[in-house]
């Protein structure tokens, strides 16, 4: 990447979450435990849906598929950053700053429009009960997934393209713990201005987007089975409060970070953390916490494994 690029920059330099000992021995800590409860979680969601066949169903295969995305999107940016805490010299080669980028936009592409295939599937259960099985048919939500990752590919390529071509000759101090395309665009030796607002608005376009189209999906759902039944909209109400907490959970720093940037560096870390670790921790956590049919599934995998231990 770097002959292509022909670039005289072979590493930045990260500044990292903050400067003081006792905060980053803390940060260590803290984002080191909520990095293994994400991995724990995660592959624990995707094995529960994969051996349970009473999960066997298109909003499990969905959920699945986010809990994996949350895994590896988390995954990007929290080992990097949890073992440059304890390192007084944080560097990041080219090649792996520009596979932070097209990882982290690729996963957080496929991560957006999938919220939108569980929003449409929330929408068919609610709204269209008794044509359920017939509009999510498996042929249905596995192309909801390939699609979710077409547009994540293309988004993510679509980015990568433009800023590996640019040309990098003097500053190499990237002012966070990884690196960000907003942030690496400003270290261009060139009148960067414009493209910075391109590419903030690339992936602006589709946050924003995904973000109506959810937006409007949850309020349909709850005016129409509010206009049906009264006893209905409490239900409603309570399936919804999940998705609609994760909408606001996900799309809050995405929007604050490429579609309203603050421009406070103190503020863009706090949402690129809570992106990057809090969002992947709470996202499985508000599908599967509220979720009737993963605790029967739980207790019944708590059985199954306590009796094989038993009988061992």
């Amino acid at each position: 990447m770097v002959e292509v690029n022909h670039s005289t920059v072979s590493e930045f330099v990260l500044l990292g979450l903050c400067d003081s000992l006792e905060h980053q021995i803390f940060f260590f800590v803290l984002i080191l435990v909520l990095y293994l409860v994400i991995a724990v979680g995660n592959i624990f969601i995707v094995i529960l849906v994969i051996t349970d066949s009473h999960l066997h169903s298109p909003m499990y295969f969905l959920l699945a598929n986010l809990s994996l995305v949350d895994l590896w999107l988390s995954s990007v940016t929290s080992p990097k950053m949890i073992t440059d805490l304890h390192k007084e010299n944080k560097t990041v080669s080219f090649g792996g700053c520009m596979c932070q980028n097209l990882f982290g936009h690729f996963l957080g592409g496929i991560e957006t429009v999938l919220l939108v295939g569980m929003a449409y599937n929330y929408y068919v259960a609610i709204c269209k009960p008794l044509h359920y099985t017939v509009i999510m048919s498996q042929s249905r939500y596995i192309w909801l997934v390939m699609i979710s990752w077409t547009i994540g590919f293309v988004h993510s390529m679509s980015q990568l393209a433009v800023i590996v071509e640019l040309p990098f000759c003097g500053p190499r101090i990237v002012n966070s713990f990884f690196c960000d395309i907003p942030l690496v665009i400003e270290l261009a030796c060139i009148d960067s201005y414009s493209l910075g607002i391109l590419m903030n608005s690339d992936s602006g376009i589709l946050a924003m987007t995904c973000f109506i189209l959810l937006l409007i999906s949850y309020i349909y759902i709850l005016f129409t089975v509010t206009h049906y039944s009264k006893d209905g909209a409490t239900k409603a109400l309570s399936t919804c409060t999940a998705p609609v907490t994760v909408l606001v959970l996900f799309f809050g720093p995405c929007i604050f970070i490429y579609v309203w940037p603050v421009n406070i560096t103190l503020v863009d870390k706090f949402l690129a953390v809570f992106y990057s670790v809090i969002t992947p921790l709470l996202n499985p956590a508000m599908y599967t916490c509220r979720n009737k049919e993963m605790k029967v599934s739980l207790r019944r995998f708590k059985s199954q494994y306590g009796s094989s231990r038993w009988n061992l």
